[in-house]
Formats: C-alpha cells, structure tokens, sequence
C-alpha cells in the first residue's frame, strides 16, 4: 500500500515538472521525464493535457514530441476546446507567428489521420457485424482486414512524409533563430561588461541613487497628489489620511511604488469618513469582485474597480487601530493599482498571458493546498483571499495581500511572513506586479493640481 502512494506522489511530481517544463524549459531536458511518464495525455489545471498548454505556448518541439508519443488531438479542456480549436485559435491570435503555424500544420495532420483511422476502423466493425453471406469464409475476412491495414499503412506514410517534410522547415527556422539570439546574448553580455566596467569607474552607484533632497521632493509630491485625489468627507481628517500616505510610502519599496503609480492617474479617486469605522454613509451597497451583495454599513473598506473608487472608513477606536485601516488601505488601493495597470478586471496579469495566468493559478493551488495541510492554517488576510468564490476575487485578493501584510507587521517582520508561509506569491508579486508599477512610474510623470485636499460635509 505504502508502495503504491509513493509511486502515485512520484508520478504527481513528474507531471507537474513536465507542466512547468513546458514554460520554462527546453525539450530536451525533460525527454527523460516524458519516458516516465506511462499516459502523456495527463491533466493539469483547468483541464489542460501537455499538448493544450503546448500548443497554446506554441512550443513545436514539444507538440511534435507529445504528438509522437500518442497524445489525443480530441480531448477538451473546461472551456470544451481540443488541441486542434486551440491551434486555430492561436494562429488566428498571432498570425504573423510562424512557430504557431507549424503548430496548427502538426496537429491538423495527426488528426486527420487519427480521423482517417477511425473512420476505417468503424467501416470495417460495421461490415463485420452487417447482414451479408450467412456463410461468412475466414479466408476472405483475413484478406479483406490485410487490404485494410494497408491501405491505412499508406495513409499513415503519407501523412509522416508530410509531418518530416514541415519538420525540416521547422528546425530550418529554428537554427536560423538560435543564431540570432545568440548573437543577441553576446551583445548584451558585452554591454553588460561595458557598464559594468564604467560603473567602476565613476564608484559605484553614485549616478544611481537619487539625492536625498530629490527622494524627499519626490516623497512631497507623490503624498500631495495623493490627498488631492482625496475626498473627506466631513472637516477633519487631512492630517490622519495624510499620515497614511506617508507611511504607506516610507514602509516598504512594493508600497510606495502602489501610491506613486496611483497618484499619477487622474482617474484615481479616494472617498474617506474618519467619523466612522464603515463607509455605510458614503456607499449604501457594494457587490465584491466574488458577485457577494453587501451593505455599506458591513464594509469597512472598499475598492470599486468599475468606478476606480476607493472607500474607506478611517475611524481609530479600539476596535480600528491606525494599523488595521492602514493595512484596508494598503489592500484596496493595491487592488485598484492592478486594474489600472494590467486593464484585466483586477487578475495580476495582462489578457491572453497564459504563462503568468498558469503561475498564478499554480500559486492558488499552492496555497489552497498549503491551507489544508497546516494544523493553524494561514495568515488571516491570506486565508480570506483563499475563502472568496470565484477565482478573480482570489487571485485578485491574494495580490492584493502582499502589500497589506507588509503594511500590518513592517517591511521586515511582513516579507518574513510572506516567504514563510507564501513564497510563491510574494515571487509573483515582486516578478509581475512590481515591473508594471515601476514601468507606469517611469512614463507617467504626475500631473499638475492646483487644489487641496477635497472637503465635503455630510448633511446631518
């Protein structure tokens, strides 16, 4: 018994490199994984065998080598496409994408064969099961299942003719690409040389790192701009909000780079009531990124990705510290950050970018199995994420949670507790997520205001 769950969590471990391996590795370093491998037409997320993610990555090499050893062009995923609907897909995605090409010509003509098979195979069950001759002669079924098999061995010659010919081209352009690239990678090792080499030079980083006078300007400005796309409503406030900004700016690098990018996008509106600990007087209902209905008064933060609002009730009482509404600010404003500048809905990555879809979807997983497992489970902010209904609300949640917990325990103490119980997550973050902010920071300089931080009473 131990045997056979041991064999079982070997062959789990085997497809689940094999299904990274499509991402990130060439196919040749995981031949020897496929040869371990008993059926290739093994599942993963959403569905997806190895020659789905294959052929949606547009990875040849491997969609030749899956299709060789037998993978099903017919089997469907759970949006109900095979193999063959996804090429055509791809092709029509990315038709300047010759690679995607080969691809479609791969599988269309596997399939076809495999239709051809079939189709032969029924015609010869169906004479053999039909009213013909009572007296059926074994000489004449043998020579007619002969002529058969021939003719389908013709079929399948004609096909693998075909198949090498498209190969051959294929590796073609392939050799005439890995030149390119790696006169690329001698060019870029080359420069990196050079600047490294006058980095030395001038001492180190000095041309890098910004004045301290500059760092304290650009701190200004970012919080300023940030309290003018600040709406209070009642006369108190400015300098608790203000407090706020500052910290979530001075705390860590991933914080500071959420206000930077928000303070710069004129569609960025904040909705503050410091006289209460819920945004009940300033929203009556809200409905979560899950479809959950909920009233304002049950809400104590927040984020409208439609409306690219964020509410927040920011009285501190017992119940309320500063912290605790630092931290739902932290949160709601990192998730409109990720609306803003992936334009997604709120998922952490770009339409159509199957590859970081496929990391955050195995990072869910991660997590979810990493819930179960643990005897005091996880981060309470981590597990609410995980508690949401749908996968948007989720994943969109779990990013979200990087900069909330950073912002609840400190830098150090929060980046601790992410790699503890998250590493994957906080990879993601700091890989996907960080590279946008900083892009949209970079060319996206902030623009000029001339009012104040908003103010508005609310009727009594």
């Amino acid at each position: 018994m131990a045997s056979n769950v041991s064999d079982s969590i070997a062959e789990e471990f085997v497809e689940d490199r094999l299904f990274s391996g499509l991402f990130t590795g060439s196919l040749l370093q995981h031949k020897e994984l496929l040869d371990m491998v008993d059926d290739v037409n093994v599942r993963g997320v959403r569905q997806k065998t190895l020659l789905h993610v294959g052929v949606r990555l547009g990875k040849a090499d491997w969609v030749e080598e899956l299709l060789a050893r037998g993978a099903d062009t017919d089997l469907v995923d759970d949006t109900q496409l095979n193999a063959l609907s996804s090429a055509k897909e791809m092709v029509q995605r990315f038709p300047e994408d010759t690679e995607r090409s080969e691809v479609l010509k791969l599988v269309s003509l596997v399939h076809r064969r495999d239709q051809v098979i079939l189709r032969r195979l029924e015609s010869s069950l169906s004479k053999s099961t039909g009213l013909v001759t009572p007296v059926a002669s074994p000489e004449c079924d043998i020579a007619s299942l002969k002529s058969s098999v021939d003719a389908m061995r013709q079929e399948m010659k004609s096909l693998l003719c075909q198949l090498s010919s498209s190969l051959e081209e294929l590796k073609a352009k392939v050799c005439g690409r890995d030149i390119l690239l790696r006169c690329l990678e001698e060019a870029v090792t080359s420069t990196v040389e050079d600047v490294t080499s006058i980095k030395f030079r001038l001492g180190g980083d000095i041309a890098v790192n910004p004045s301290p006078s500059n760092a304290a300007r650009a701190r200004q400005e970012c919080v300023d701009a940030m309290m003018c796309r600040t709406t209070i409503v009642c006369r108190y406030g400015a300098d608790i909000m203000r407090s706020f900004y500052e910290r979530l700016y001075d705390e860590d690098c991933y914080t500071a780079y959420i206000i930077t990018c928000l303070c710069r996008d004129d569609r960025v509106k904040v909705m503050v009531d410091p006289d209460s600990i819920h945004i009940g007087r300033m929203k009556d209902n809200v409905m979560a990124l899950d479809g959950t209905q909920l009233s304002g008064f049950q809400c104590l933060s927040f984020g409208d990705l439609q409306s690219e609002i964020v509410y927040l009730g920011a009285k501190v009482c017992s119940d309320n510290s500063e912290k605790d509404i630092c931290g739902r600010l932290a949160l709601t404003l990192a998730q409109l950050s990720l609306k803003l500048v992936f334009d997604n809905e709120g998922w952490p990555y770009k339409k159509g970018d199957v590859i970081s879809e496929w990391d955050w979807m195995m990072a869910l997983e991660e997590l979810e199995e990493e819930g179960r497992k643990r005897v005091w489970g996880l981060h309470r902010k981590i597990q609410y994420a995980l508690d949401r209904r749908t996968q948007l609300a989720k994943v969109c949640y779990l990013a979200a949670t990087v900069p909330q917990i950073i912002t609840l325990h400190g830098s150090t103490a929060g980046r601790s507790i992410l790699q503890q119980q998250a590493p994957r997550l906080l990879s993601l973050y700091c890989d996907h997520v960080i590279p946008k902010l900083q892009a949209k920071v970079r060319v996206s300089p902030i623009s000029e205001t001339t009012s104040d931080t908003s103010f508005y009473c609310m009727p009594s």
